[in-house]
């Protein structure tokens, strides 16, 4: 209930005596809706009146809403919604949200203890640190961290087990112990009821392309329960079984698309034609599967993620330059239902290929000013002097093909306006992250996502990979005006080529994207909606680095035995934001030697990399030397370098740009940008640590941007939670 203002009524104050104070609630409430945070704290020294206004609810409702729009979480604890929160919790939750946004956009993030991860019982306030160390399961190594609201983590251990920690108290509240080896594949979180539901996968047989692998559907229910005297739920979570269910063939990922009425899909590949497989149980609960060839071809360009998007799955790609959704109802997959088992050899088949029956595109909205062009040429040494070398003549010396005469390359030239800066190829995802809005939120907000791509560059040469950051938002459907002129219907609806979207029912292939009409979308195009200017566009940071990649074992998934080591860069993501773990190494590697061979009465060049100045793990695919053509080797030896044990290394952190909309005064002007116009880097800063933690042993890292803290563990079996404002 708001707080009673003690206003007159406007038409008892004398037109020629009306104030600011003296106008009716509703007036003033319409005055605040274009009011920031720091405005509304201005008005409330004026006058006790106007003081009384500017601590009412709806005032402090809208700054909330604000926040959401641009995707941005508030720090509530535990399991709280908005509706839970008194008015006095509401506002200390918008005054900190702020406080975190603008720290995190506008400079380094400085240690805070006033995040609620460092609260411990019987704790004197004025000895509350800025970083928590607790302990992971005894004996354990984590192979999966995430918090699950600021009071509990669950982690999944390299053993098999899943275990839900209690932060506060640093103690276990539940295990779930299969006694043998599961990994954690998938997790989601449903505030409203309480409940954390995941996925464990295992391989239960290996036969080349047929391998069957058996999932298991699990969730853990938080009882809502009467808090105990330190402010604890009374009663621990309970781990539960919900359902098995198998796949064949190499899976890609698994999606829980909507716990509450039991629907999951999967994507695995099909070899035979090099296409996605849509794998779907529409209802965990029955013995029944879905499984078709949706005719989507697999490149190793394309990121890939499932939504579900009202009654129908949304298949979301991303190549390099352009955007795709395949929508597939859900009353039209249901005719391809079959019988399904967990018994015996038993293995799903393929039972049809079903195109999608609605296509939406979009293209990347790239930098509109000139972007500094990566670098396409190698420096070498050549008879003693270095000489730059364009990457065309060091590929084919690589792969052993005729090298074109060596040009000394000038300084490339800018990337022109609207072009992708980092194109495939050279450039390549190594990881993709895509995240959608997990914290609680109000019916009215967009529903948004979020990709952050590591896209990586090998370099033959001194076998170091160099890392750069793309970030954008998007929705589902790409663009609601073409998803609801598109029928849904099997025959092909017309392209729409003046805008940054168009439809079709059919599906793409890689000889078909070059023929596209679409185009970038200008400022006249979206004016329909705020936040159509900011979806699809591209943010980076462009400067190269070095992320730190783990090693997950080994994994016996190679052809003909042999082991293949899984590596892992140490990245994590989180609606805007980026942390990782990267080597301080700024000086380039000494340039390789090169030596002329001549080889059955061809001149080859034979190139060697200077021994130890690589860090990152090659590409997904490399060439080697053919046809008897001397390959370049690294070190004298060929093969991956692999870092120093103790190399420096640093904690990195990025925040991209929020979504923007016309009345988000309580962002800088330096973020909204001047006349439309954005910055498209990401300023990269360099986190504080505390002494004892040793980036050398982590193991995970996680960001948990609601509470401005930085998750991470290590090998000896500790977990930090690191807390910055």
């Amino acid at each position: 209930m708001c707080t009673p203002i003690h206003t007159r009524d406007a038409s008892d104050v004398p037109r020629d005596r009306m104030s600011l104070h003296s106008l009716p609630y509703d007036l003033l409430l319409n005055v605040a809706l274009n009011l920031s945070l720091h405005d509304i704290l201005a008005l409330q020294m004026t006058c006790r009146s106007l003081h009384e206004f500017g601590m009412t609810r709806p005032v402090f409702r809208n700054l909330a809403v604000a926040l959401l729009r641009r995707c941005r979480a508030l720090p509530l604890s535990g399991f709280q919604r908005l509706s839970d929160l008194t008015n006095e919790q509401l506002i200390h939750a918008v005054t900190r949200a702020t406080r975190l946004e603008r720290a995190w956009l506008t400079g380094t993030p400085k240690p805070s203890t006033q995040s609620p991860y460092t609260d411990s019982p019987d704790q004197d306030p004025a000895t509350k640190s800025w970083y928590k160390v607790i302990t992971s399961p005894p004996g354990e190594e984590i192979d999966w961290l995430s918090p699950i609201t600021s009071s509990y983590s669950l982690c999944a251990t390299k053993s098999g087990k899943v275990v839900c920690w209690d932060v506060y108290r640093d103690v276990c509240l539940a295990e779930w112990n299969p006694n043998e080896r599961w990994e954690l594949w998938k997790c989601r979180v449903e505030f409203d009821i309480r409940t954390v539901y995941f996925s464990m996968a295992k391989t239960i047989s290996k036969s080349g392309e047929d391998r069957t692998m058996e999932f298991i559907l699990m969730k853990l229910e938080f009882p809502n329960t009467p808090l105990d005297s330190a402010g604890r739920p009374s009663a621990a979570p309970v781990f539960s079984r919900l359902a098995t269910f198998r796949t064949m063939g190499v899976v890609m990922n698994v999606f829980l698309l909507d716990p509450a009425v039991r629907l999951l899909s999967a994507f695995v590949w099909v070899p035979s034609s090099n296409t996605i497989g849509l794998y779907a149980l529409l209802d965990w609960n029955k013995p029944q599967y879905i499984y078709v060839d949706t005719g989507i071809e697999c490149t190793m360009s394309s990121n890939w993620s499932c939504i579900l998007h009202e009654d129908q799955i949304v298949i979301h790609s991303e190549e390099s330059d352009i955007a795709y959704q395949y929508f597939y109802p859900i009353q039209t997959l249901r005719k391809y239902s079959q019988p399904s088992k967990s018994t015996g050899l038993w293995g799903p088949t393929l039972s049809a290929r079903l195109t999608p029956i609605t296509t939406l595109k979009g293209r990347f909205i790239f930098p509109s000013k000139p972007f500094p062009r990566p670098t396409t040429t190698h420096t070498v040494n050549l008879n003693g002097a270095n000489i730059t070398v364009a990457f065309t003549t060091v590929q084919a010396a690589i792969n052993g093909n005729p090298v074109p005469a060596l040009t000394i390359g000038a300084a490339p030239a800018p990337i022109a306006a609207n072009a992708n800066p980092f194109p495939f190829p050279p450039w390549y995802p190594e990881s993709a992250h895509f995240v959608r809005q997990w914290w609680p939120t109000l019916p009215t907000i967009p529903r948004l996502s979020c990709t952050v791509v590591l896209l990586a560059n090998h370099d033959p040469l001194t076998h170091r990979t160099q890392y750069v950051l793309a970030q954008h938002y998007f929705r589902v459907p790409l663009s609601r005006h073409e998803f609801n002129e598109v029928p849904i219907t099997n025959n092909h609806a017309p392209e729409n080529g003046n805008g940054a979207f168009s439809s079709a029912s059919s599906s793409h292939s890689s000889d078909d994207v070059g023929s596209e009409h679409c185009t970038a979308p200008s400022a006249n195009d979206v004016e329909d909606d705020d936040l159509d200017a900011d979806l699809l566009r591209i943010w980076y940071v462009s400067t190269p680095f070095e992320v730190v990649c783990v090693f997950d074992g080994v994994e016996d998934d190679a052809e003909e035995g042999q082991a293949v080591e899984r590596p892992r860069p140490l990245m994590a993501v989180d609606f805007g934001h980026a942390v990782w773990v990267e080597y301080c190494d700024d000086d380039p590697p000494p340039p390789p030697i090169v030596q002329f061979v001549e080889l059955n009465g061809v001149e080859h060049v034979q190139i060697t990399a200077a021994p130890g100045n690589g860090h990152g793990p090659a590409p997904p695919a490399q060439a080697n030397g053919n046809g008897g053509a001397p390959a370049a080797a690294a070190g004298g030896a060929g093969g991956e370098h692999q870092p120093e044990p103790h190399e420096p290394k640093r904690l990195r952190f990025v925040t991209f740009p929020p979504v923007v909309s016309a009345g988000d005064e309580d962002l800088p002007s330096s973020v909204r940008g001047q006349n439309g116009k954005r910055e498209v880097e990401g300023t990269v800063r360099t986190l504080e640590i505390p002494e004892e933690l040793d980036l050398d042993t982590v193991e995970t890292i996680n960001i948990d941007q609601s509470q401005g803290a930085v998750i991470i563990s290590v090998k000896e079996g500790k977990i930090f939670i690191l807390c910055y404002e």
